[in-house]
């Protein structure tokens, strides 16, 4: 398997399970750079490498008078602030191509949307940055479909690629986790993320929004760990009750220590 570097940080075979996690949307920034401290804080507890994700625009979501977030410039704003003042690399989904090279200034992994992984555009303008590219794939996708998204990258030149299953479609307003799609993306070569929050979500399903199963997270993370994932992206608030996206699907930092701790357990009888 390609070792993928982020800056200290090492995704791959050899090296210990990473923690992908943050709040889905920066919602200001004294509570996204208290999140990031927080979630820190636990990881270094749980001796877990860590990487700070939250979103400055979320473009996808179901209605128009859903919390998109604060937007490029002021997002990524904040994120260099997350960044320079807790020392934490830094990931946010970009929707689209024209943000590319801004969003890359700050920005340590760009993270392709699942919406939009075999948007052609995005896909090759990301790459083209020289960045980690996170690739999180599709709902609609099976784990072979990911096999040409990574062609698009490497054909430019760029092999820092992290792959992340979240879960599959089934039938209306639901998704269920295969876990063979761990093993048969991490055959391609390259690491594979878990990402439990998204994968608990219920798409669609309180009509405007999406609703979500947030009590299954940890045992879905602990299941992935033991099959071999090489990270866990996890949303994580401080409400997640009141949080204004994502946040039936979302847990809280109690909750996210005592899930580190177990999967560093599974993971070190591997």
């Amino acid at each position: 398997m390609r070792q993928v570097n982020v800056g200290n940080i090492k995704f791959g075979d050899r090296f210990p399970l990473v923690l992908i996690a943050g709040p889905c949307v920066i919602e200001s920034e004294s509570s996204c750079l208290e999140a990031a401290r927080r979630i820190k804080s636990i990881a270094s507890l749980c001796k877990v490498p860590f990487i700070f994700k939250s979103s400055f625009d979320k473009a996808n979501r179901l209605s128009v008078d859903s919390y998109r977030g604060p937007g490029l410039s002021k997002g990524l704003s904040i994120l260099k602030k997350v960044k320079q003042q807790l020392k934490v690399p830094v990931l946010s989904d970009v929707h689209c191509a024209k943000d590319m090279a801004e969003a890359a200034k700050v920005l340590d992994i760009i993270q392709i949307p699942a919406f939009l992984c075999r948007q052609t555009d995005i896909v090759l303008a990301a790459a083209k940055t020289g960045k980690v590219v996170n690739i999180k794939k599709g709902q609609f996708l099976a784990p072979w479909d990911i096999l040409p998204i990574i062609k698009k990258v490497e054909s430019v030149g760029n092999k820092n690629i992290l792959l992340t299953e979240r879960g599959v479609s089934f039938g209306y307003n639901n998704l269920v986790t295969d876990y063979r799609a761990i093993s048969i993306m991490r055959g391609f070569g390259y690491p594979v993320i878990y990402d439990a929050t998204h994968s608990v979500q219920l798409p669609g399903g309180k009509g405007a929004c999406s609703g979500g199963q947030s009590e299954f997270v940890a045992g879905l993370s602990r299941a992935a760990v033991a099959f071999g994932c090489d990270g866990l992206f996890l949303e994580v608030h401080i409400d997640p009750k009141n949080a204004p996206c994502d946040g039936p699907n979302m847990i809280n930092f109690k909750e996210l220590e005592n899930l580190l701790k177990q999967v560093k357990k599974i993971e070190s009888v591997l």
